[in-house]
């Protein structure tokens, strides 16, 4: 690895791990950065599955006041999440490798769309007259299922469709429906990682370099989402998201 390539994935790392604290959309910025430094984008997405990791754990430290109280929560969602994340990892390592070349951009529009329709599903969520379902009913187990599922295979986007199905679902305040989001997504990251670290394409230093960076970030990020509109990033991520989608498509 060049000392440019290190100090682009360590940007990348950083930036990402802030974004998934602050709004999600975190792996938009490093998922490409590996495509650029060169990697294939199955190996690229393998790394940046296990690399962004510590920067969840980095929010969810950053994250622990708003933790208190809801630990039967995050247990019970967490258990659904992390079968849905072994689930993805399964699919993801026995698909051939041209089916996730194939699918990979639509899978960033994907992402970018969540990423923007967002504040939308939340103002929806705030305006249901009849309130949230129970949250121990099958749908909400289902769903965080179902994005568990994504996150195991691909995961850009996951903290923004994590939080927008749990404001949703589930009436409680943002803030710490963002920190329950901060635990699920480090629950399928460390779930993934038990399948992908053993049996998946893994460039470890690019990893390395990704995942200390992220750790960092997401501990900045943690104390920038008390204070910051995430608009502004939003739109800068999703215009970002859409040109690396389109790249994609014409390569």
């Amino acid at each position: 690895m060049t000392a440019d390539t290190a100090a682009l994935l360590a940007a990348a790392g950083l930036a990402a791990g802030a974004i998934n604290t602050v709004a999600g959309g975190g792996s938009l910025v490093s998922f490409p950065a590996l495509l650029l430094a060169g990697y294939p984008a199955l190996t690229a997405n393998v790394t940046n599955l296990l690399a962004v990791m510590p920067g969840y754990l980095g929010g969810t430290l950053g994250y622990r006041a708003e933790l208190a109280g809801q630990g039967h929560r995050v247990r019970r969602l967490g258990a659904a999440a992390a079968l849905g994340a072994l689930a993805g990892t399964v699919v993801l390592l026995t698909a051939p490798a041209s089916a996730f070349d194939a699918i990979v951009p639509f899978l960033v529009l994907l992402a970018v769309a969540l990423l923007v329709a967002q504040p939308r599903l939340l103002r929806a969520r705030r305006a249901r007259a009849d309130g949230p379902p129970d949250e121990r009913s099958l749908l909400l187990l289902g769903v965080i299922f179902a994005g568990g599922v994504y996150g195991g295979y691909f995961g850009a986007g996951l903290g923004i469709m994590l939080l927008a199905l749990l404001a949703i679902l589930i009436e409680d305040d943002l803030q710490r429906l963002n920190a329950v989001k901060g635990v699920l997504s480090l629950v399928v990251s460390v779930a993934a990682a038990l399948v992908l670290g053993v049996w998946g394409p893994v460039d470890w230093p690019a990893c390395a370099v990704i995942a200390v960076a992220s750790l960092a970030g997401g501990r900045l990020g943690a104390g920038l989402a008390r204070r910051m509109s995430p608009l502004l990033l939003r739109r800068v991520v999703a215009v970002y998201g859409t040109g690396v989608a389109i790249a994609l498509l014409l390569t």
